[in-house]
């Protein structure tokens, strides 16, 4: 089974979409759209199930996939936004609510360097998160 990174983006109207890169190591084309990411991810799964039993009906060779959504950062902005504020998301990452607006809305774009910066800090989030115990 091949591991597949699928990217959600969001669109200008305010939908979401998925695709996979023209390099991906699969035999097909996928797209998957909704208007939330959860609307998009399930029409891509029902869109790899429907191919793979076409592929199956014609007799062709199907490439399995496990696929890994990914976002780019001004659509997880986006998405997450609802959740996580701007303020927030700096005291996270260190990066200025400023910046992390001028991301998502697509008026600057984040250095590699930046896009790390960002990444690391919700992977220390998560982690400490999975660590908390109520009571």
């Amino acid at each position: 089974m091949e591991q597949v990174k699928a990217f959600v983006a969001r669109e200008k109207n305010g939908t979401y979409s998925i695709f996979v890169d023209e390099d991906a190591p699969i035999n097909y084309g996928l797209v998957g759209e909704g208007a939330t990411v959860e609307q998009a991810v399930e029409e891509w799964q029902r869109m790899y199930e429907a191919m793979k039993v076409r592929y199956q009906e014609e007799g062709k060779p199907f490439v399995e996939a496990d696929f890994k959504f990914v976002y780019d950062l001004p659509s997880f902005l986006a998405y997450y936004g609802g959740l996580i504020t701007f303020k927030g998301l700096a005291k996270l990452t260190g990066v200025s609510a400023a910046q992390l607006s001028q991301y998502a809305t697509g008026y600057r774009n984040p250095s590699p360097k930046t896009t790390a910066k960002i990444q690391n800090g919700l992977h220390l989030f998560a982690s400490e998160l999975s660590q908390v115990s109520l009571v």
